[in-house]
């Protein structure tokens, strides 16, 4: 049964009528393109714990490509899922793959009735001395929404009973930025999301590997000419800590809890910019529960250190936030409205020259980047331009 919500607690956006037309336009000509696109049948769940391969198409011109797609059921069985059983994402780091330095999905499956997706995303592998830019969390995390929706629509589709309140994601290191990007996102699917030491923002430290900041280099240039130029745009919408978006999140029809596990002394993902994303989210009336980790917290068991790693991400996160994805436990987070994938409502963030926004419907979540250019000027179309 459908679970009522409030129209007035949607996000209105208010465009100029150049910047509407533009939107309109090519958001009707994303979902055409979308729709009528040659892809492969949609293949159905395993029946046993593996990895399945999926086709999406990042822009509606582009080709589509192979998304690899990783299930671990309760008890390694399809047919272990029950009416109590969640959905979590546990996301690998940057430069991992499938599981790389995220929570164990054997242990979250068996110690909370979850089915868990890992997700081999887009630039996954991703190595130093590489010439393309790296994505930093924007389509990465909708190839993680993507690996959700498949698994969310092949369950309802087979008829498997599933509990559709209980959505939850995390991830490590690179992860966690993912899993804040996906909830982002999707700000009305996720009961609960923990970041484990992810990247708060794309900051300029990051961006152009300066000195004196994050060791990270994510290879993008400052230079307009250049082919890896990082727009405006495209490092305000990676900025976790963006008080109009933070604002336009926190009016969503449900309520996540965002557990931020960091280490204080953190040379990777630095925590003075996580504070500043948590400070901005408790600003913005998020349900953030942040978790700094100080030398004084080492204890050589749970804790090893205040940098990075911290500990074994696993029994980090189950001590943190399992009580809130215990089926045993009375604060066990659910969503108490229908999530994005049923709502079919897009999701917009407007940016500095244009709007970013992420529409759901009967396929896949779509992205779209739409410039706040005239209609005369719209003779291109850069969907996904970094």
């Amino acid at each position: 049964m459908a679970i009522p919500f409030r129209l007035e607690r949607l996000p209105v956006l208010i465009f100029s009528k150049p910047m509407f037309d533009s939107f309109f336009v090519l958001l009707m000509l994303g979902t055409c393109c979308f729709a009528a696109g040659t892809m492969n049948p949609v293949p159905k769940l395993p029946e046993n714990s593996g990895k399945v391969e999926i086709e999406v198409r990042d822009a509606g011109q582009q080709a589509a490509r192979k998304l690899s797609v990783h299930i671990v059921y309760p008890h390694n069985r399809l047919s272990e899922i029950g009416a109590k059983t969640g959905l979590m994402l546990s996301l690998h780091n940057w430069g991992g793959i499938v599981w790389d330095n995220a929570p164990n999905p054997n242990r979250l499956a068996e110690n909370y009735d979850l089915l868990v997706i890992g997700v081999t995303y887009y630039q996954s592998g991703d190595r130093s001395g590489a010439s393309e830019p790296y994505d930093y969390g924007y389509v990465q995390a909708m190839d993680a929404l993507r690996a959700l929706h498949y698994v969310y629509k092949g369950l309802t589709a087979a008829g498997h009973s599933f509990d559709s309140t209980r959505i939850y994601c995390t991830g490590g290191s690179g992860g966690g930025n993912v899993t804040q990007m996906a909830s982002k996102f999707a700000p009305n699917t996720f009961a609960c999301i923990v970041d484990l030491s992810g990247m708060a923002s794309l900051t300029d430290d990051i961006a152009y590997h300066l000195p004196g900041g994050s060791s990270l280099d994510a290879r993008y240039s400052p230079d307009p000419a250049s082919p890896a130029y990082l727009t405006p745009d495209m490092q305000e919408i990676r900025d976790l800590g963006n008080p109009s978006h933070l604002g336009l999140q926190a009016k969503s029809a449900n309520r996540c809890k965002i557990v931020v596990i960091h280490g204080e002394d953190d040379p990777v993902c630095l925590g003075s910019d996580k504070h500043r994303v948590v400070d901005a989210m408790r600003a913005a009336g998020l349900d953030v529960e942040p978790h700094f980790i100080t030398k004084a917290d080492i204890n050589g068991e749970l804790i090893m250190n205040s940098g990075h790693q911290i500990g074994e991400r696993t029994g980090l996160l189950m001590h943190f936030s399992g009580r809130y994805l215990s089926l045993q436990s009375d604060q066990m987070c659910r969503l108490t409205g229908p999530n994005d994938f049923e709502r079919r409502i897009p999701v917009a963030y407007p940016t500095s020259n244009g709007v970013h926004t992420i529409t759901y419907g009967l396929e896949a979540p779509a992205l779209f980047f739409v410039p706040a250019e005239p209609r005369h000027k719209l003779n291109t179309f850069p969907l996904l331009k970094k």
